[in-house]
């Protein structure tokens, strides 16, 4: 397990975001603060260069005209270096940062950059630069972009970092940097959403900071020894917040090229914490199990007992001896080879933007891979509540205890409120939207739950995504959705039902798993063939009745249909943090749907 270890120097508690590098280059700096891949090759910059090159571009936005209060956006299609250096240097100046989710539409990007009125845009690459480019025309207020990669057309972003150079620009930086308020507004990020306009978080340094700090006490992670990998978007706050809070345990943090790397960069990283949402969970765990359905013999028998041991796993030894001794016979056997797969010395995987599946935390916990899952919003900066395995604060099937500081509330209809520093300053230019999810202080987070009588919480729905039948019954479509993924040759799932008899599912089928179940590793069937064909058909109604078994009569799924295509963030399925688009969805399948009912 990793410790808490603070450094021997002590300086004032940071108390906005750009005051947590400088604690770390006047603490505890770190050698390879930052690492990215660059051509094959990882790039590694020091704490003290991560400061000075935000110095640097700090200096060299103003020498552009930046104001204290203007706004800049970063648009990055993967994590790296250039982000969190920009990042800082708008920061530290009174700048307010504008992260973008790369994968949404160009037209998104105008609407993003005219109401949030950035007056400079930072890309990463050329697919990205393409966007702006066609929408450049209609952003009258965007003065300039500056790229991360060398890209025709497009001033390069070390240009800004060249017109700081001169070091005796830096008192105006310092002088501005004693101006800027832990309360006032640091970043604005617009949330994707499922539908409708995405909507402008206003996140204050102090709403982050606090989460820093609070969060930060959950997680052990040992000062100047720990080494992270980072996968999930910073433009995300989850990921972004995990940043500042690496930056104060100055934890070593290396930048996953992509999703279809991250086998790769674990084992060349060896990292010991990461970040995950349980979609990439579910797929680490598919890929895992459908290898080791490919052993024969003695072989398959043992892998398919260890799992067995890991999905009955309850942690702090409440199985008793017997199983104690099973788990380490698993442990040394089968799940080393997974801990070996995934870089040999993770021990900590934090997993939050979804509900997760309680098996998932329990066979990779089992295998020595504690996953602790939490739960926040883009709204509360974002950790309401997370898992801690130390001290009994970890359980299985619940999102942990709430944070330092933090207060939580059921109301009457189940829904969960939150107080606390960590709640947003409120919705850019919509102040009535505001007014209608902060109440008397409490944020509503639209999603239902309840705290045990341990303190854990729990959640159980989004508000908004529950349906009545029409028999006046209330179906919560998350938890059916989580228990029918279980079955291995199923990718994604949505129920369906809303004012019908009876729920019915929407499926996409893990096409490569089928593939393998079916034998077809050699000539492998196309999709559309595959939802076609009746083995498989008749599988999944197995499955699915296998599923209803946990579910009330009227929850049951009672019939379901197959779509041939990949449901994806490029094709509108899904937000950019994986979460099913419900209302896209629908539309896209509409003609199934109308096929189940009528």
């Amino acid at each position: 397990m990793l410790l808490h270890i603070e450094p021997k120097i002590k300086l004032n508690a940071p108390t906005r975001l750009f005051d947590i590098l400088e604690n770390q280059v006047k603490t505890l700096p770190v050698k390879r603060a930052l690492n990215t891949k660059y051509n094959g090759k990882w790039v590694s910059t020091s704490s003290e260069e991560f400061l000075e090159q935000s110095n640097q571009i700090s200096r060299g936005l103003l020498q552009l005209g930046l104001s204290k209060g203007d706004k800049v956006a970063i648009i990055s299609s993967n994590n790296r270096t250039e982000w969190c250096v920009v990042d800082i240097g708008v920061l530290q100046i009174g700048g307010i940062d504008v992260p973008i989710y790369p994968t949404i539409t160009a037209e998104d990007y105008g609407y993003i950059i005219n109401h949030s009125e950035s007056k400079y845009c930072f890309v990463s690459d050329q697919e990205v630069f393409d966007k702006i480019k066609s929408i450049r025309k209609d952003c009258p207020n965007l003065k300039e972009v500056y790229s991360f990669d060398e890209i025709k057309g497009c001033k390069h972003w070390t240009e800004v970092l060249d017109l700081g150079k001169d070091a005796a620009h830096q008192t105006k930086v310092i002088a501005i940097k004693e101006s800027v308020l832990p309360q006032d507004l640091a970043t604005i990020i617009y949330t994707s959403g499922t539908t409708g306009t995405p909507k402008g978080v206003m996140l204050s340094h102090n709403n982050i900071v606090s989460n820093v700090f609070a969060a930060q006490k959950r997680l052990p992670l040992e000062y100047g020894k720990a080494v992270a990998l980072s996968f999930l978007p910073l433009c995300h706050i989850y990921e972004r917040m995990l940043m500042y809070l690496y930056q104060i345990t100055s934890t070593e943090v290396h930048f996953a090229e992509s999703l279809e790397t991250i086998g790769e960069n674990l084992n060349e990283v060896n990292p010991d914490v990461m970040t995950a949402v349980p979609r990439l969970l579910e797929k680490l765990y598919d890929k895992i199990y459908g290898k080791g359905q490919t052993l024969t013999g003695i072989k398959k028998k043992l892998f398919n007992w260890a799992v067995d041991v890991g999905l009955a796993y309850e942690p702090y030894k409440k199985n008793g001896l017997v199983y104690s001794l099973k788990l380490s016979i698993a442990r040394a056997l089968i799940f080393k080879k997974w801990k070996a797969a995934l870089g040999g010395n993770l021990k900590l995987i934090a997993s939050g933007s979804a509900a997760l599946q309680p098996r998932l935390a329990r066979v990779f916990t089992a295998a020595g891979l504690t996953v602790v899952e939490g739960y926040g919003l883009t709204e509360t900066s974002p950790v309401i509540s997370v898992n801690d395995m130390r001290d009994g604060k970890f359980r299985i099937g619940s999102v942990g205890k709430v944070v330092e500081h933090v207060q939580v509330k059921i109301a009457e209809d189940g829904e969960i409120l939150c107080k606390g520093p960590n709640v947003m300053m409120g919705y850019y230019k919509n102040q009535e939207l505001t007014d209608e999810v902060i109440k008397n202080g409490y944020f509503h987070t639209g999603d239902i739950g309840h705290v045990d009588e341990d303190g854990f919480l729990k959640i159980t729905d989004r508000k908004k995504e529950m349906f009545k039948t029409s028999g006046g019954k209330y179906v919560a479509p998350q938890v059916i959705e989580n228990v029918i993924k279980q079955s291995t040759l199923i990718d994604q799932v949505m129920v369906v039902g809303e004012n019908q008899k009876f729920p019915s599912a929407l499926i996409q089928l893990n096409f490569e798993a089928v593939n393998e179940w079916m034998g077809n590793d050699e000539n492998p069937k196309t999709a559309k063939q595959l939802v076609q064909d009746q083995k498989v058909i008749d599988q999944i109604k197995i499955d699915i009745e296998s599923a209803n078994a946990d579910f009330a009569q009227w929850e049951k799924v009672k019939k379901f249909k197959l779509t041939d295509d990949v449901w994806s963030i490029d094709s509108g399925h899904l937000t950019p943090t994986m979460k099913l688009k419900r209302k896209i969805i629908a539309e896209k399948y509409n003609t199934l749907i109308e096929e189940i009912y009528s």
